[in-house]
């Protein structure tokens, strides 16, 4: 974080490194950083340097010219990453949310509410409405697309129109990622405790009654703290 920016901007916006987002998605940094940042190709014709714009820019400045993700960034990508894990290609995720935020009006579109319930109809008219339908078997695309928006709103809450919470253990109400709290960093729900002081705990102590017992949570939660943390490694 940068000495010169205050720490309660953040406040209620999440902060995460490109690390921390990549291993929260299990995604490549690479990725991410090409999906926020853009990139350079140089094309196969004839050499010509080309460069692919980001996506959308992230909510927060770049710090120490390095790329810093906010919750609703971090939102965003997890359904781009979905999409494409899919067979979705990048060209259609870009022409699904150019047209989705200009359907839904906000920036940030998969996130949405409205997203939820009329995102397949979306793709499908911005398909359309980019001149490419032709390029992909429709039929199936629509199934893979309500497949991801199905399963990737099942772990998320919304209050209104808008993705307030991610539990990102298995969708179990005992871990949440909010970023009103601890600033979306990953913390026990009832508690508030991050995860990773949990899991840290265990391995330096040993015991998962212990540790339920120092900070007074429930060991079944202290337990999912250690293997949520487990998969993160393990991405």
């Amino acid at each position: 974080m940068n000495q010169h920016t205050p720490i309660h901007e953040f406040v209620g916006v999440g902060l995460y490194s490109v690390a921390d987002a990549a291993k929260l998605l299990k995604a490549p940094p690479r990725n991410l950083r090409r999906w926020l940042d853009g990139y350079d190709y140089k094309s196969k014709k004839n050499d010509e340097v080309r460069h692919v714009p980001p996506l959308w820019r992230p909510d927060i400045p770049k710090i120490d010219d390095d790329i810093e993700i906010s919750f609703r960034d971090l939102i965003e990508l997890r359904f781009v990453r979905a999409f494409l894990e899919k067979g979705i290609g990048l060209k259609a995720v870009r022409n699904c949310m150019d047209y989705a935020q200009q359907c839904i009006q906000t920036d940030r579109p998969f996130s949405s509410g409205r997203f939820r319930t009329d995102g397949r109809t979306i793709f499908l008219e911005s398909l359309e409405a980019a001149g490419e339908p032709q390029l992909l078997d429709l039929k199936e695309k629509q199934y893979v697309f309500k497949q991801v928006v199905e399963q990737s709103f099942k772990d998320l809450d919304l209050e209104g129109d808008i993705v307030t919470r991610w539990r990102p253990f298995r969708g179990k109400d005992s871990i949440v990622i909010d970023p009103t709290r601890s600033f979306g960093q990953p913390v026990a729900s009832a508690s508030g405790v991050p995860t990773i002081v949990l899991a840290e705990a265990v391995k330096a102590e040993g015991s998962l009654s212990r540790v339920a017992a120092m900070y007074e949570v429930q060991k079944s939660v202290v337990q999912d703290a250690v293997r949520f943390h487990e998969g993160l490694m393990a991405a």
